[in-house]
């Protein structure tokens, strides 16, 4: 088993975009629980910094650098700020979710480039795969082919960083990584229909079903695709594992290695939120990509992650949260 030295956090400042979104939440708690002060983890606001604009992007740099309790550490950037949705926002936004992905992206790595950044840990995201990736995704096969339609702007707008990460780390040393993690879900997830993912878009419906006494639930597609989700504390761990043990130019798949079908995933929830009625399948709605699953052995390779939550138990905990919060 690979030993791989502590990480001295002691010194050092982390910039979280996105640190206040659902990811971001459980990333800042676990760098809070790894012993870093408050003042070392600084989450941006977009009605303070709007990371589109490149002047508020040297005002955030500026400002960091300049705070006394700040000014002499060495700053990490962890970019997990992004406009992202499910399959029906991502059709009616592709060109918002193009543009504004893509220049947060770009200009917040070059900004970190020009101020000296220690490193900058770039998330992307598993909508970047070709269409019909071979199962397991590998990430030597990311560039073969278009990704799936619904999705393309904005996995492309994501993987853009790793076109820029490598020749940024060629040609000035920047140290930048670049990782793909699957779809997130658990508590605190964003419950909104009109821009929710598939779990907590079937959680909301099966709940809300059931307390209304309905007797159906329409569910989008045929049922037949298949997805591989990561429980958000364990992707958590995972950016921060990266951050700390890893500083390569390969991409890194971040997954839990399980595959389930949309069929299946709605049963379950179905059975887990106790609805018994029938599910009704609108296949005039769109499939998405036909199947998703990583290969996970880089990441467990590269810097010693594997996912610890199982489907089942991150499914209750998430339906419970829902639950108390509704």
């Amino acid at each position: 088993m690979t030993s791989w030295p502590l990480f001295d956090w002691s010194d050092t400042t982390v910039i979280v975009t996105g640190g206040a979104g659902f990811l971001g939440r459980q990333l800042v708690a676990k760098l809070l629980a790894r012993g870093l002060a408050g003042h070392q983890v600084i989450v941006p606001r977009s009605a303070n910094y709007d990371l589109r604009c490149w002047d508020a992007i040297q005002r955030l740099l500026g400002d960091v650098r300049s705070a006394p309790e700040t000014r002499n550490s060495q700053l990490i950037i962890i970019h997990l700020a992004g406009n992202v949705g499910g399959i029906g926002y991502n059709r009616e936004h592709p060109g918002e979710l193009f543009y504004d992905n893509a220049v947060m992206g770009i200009q917040l790595m070059e900004a970190a480039r020009q101020q000296g950044v220690a490193k900058f840990v770039a998330i992307g995201t598993i909508c970047a795969y070709p269409k019909f990736t071979p199962v397991p995704f590998r990430e030597e096969d990311l560039w073969n082919g278009y990704p799936e339609e619904t999705n393309a702007p904005y996995g492309l707008a994501k993987k853009m960083l790793l076109v820029q990460a490598q020749p940024y780390r060629q040609q000035y040393g920047f140290n930048a990584i670049y990782l793909l993690p699957v779809n997130l879900y658990g508590p605190g997830d964003n419950f909104d229909p009109a821009s929710s993912h598939v779990i907590p878009a079937l959680i909301k419906k099966f709940v809300e079903a059931q307390a209304r006494g309905e007797q159906e639930v329409v569910v989008w597609g045929d049922g037949s695709p298949t997805r591989e989700f990561l429980y958000v504390e364990d992707a958590a761990e995972g950016i921060l594992l990266a951050t700390e043990r890893y500083d390569g130019p390969e991409p890194v798949n971040l997954g839990s290695a399980f595959e389930i079908s949309i069929k299946n995933l709605a049963e379950t929830i179905a059975r887990q939120t106790g609805f018994q009625g029938r599910l009704v399948w609108d296949t005039t709605k769109p499939n998405g990509q036909p199947r998703r699953k990583l290969d996970t052995s880089r990441a467990e390779r590269y810097f010693g992650f594997r996912a610890h939550t199982s489907f089942e138990d991150g499914l209750r905990r998430t339906i419970e949260w829902y639950r108390q919060m509704h």
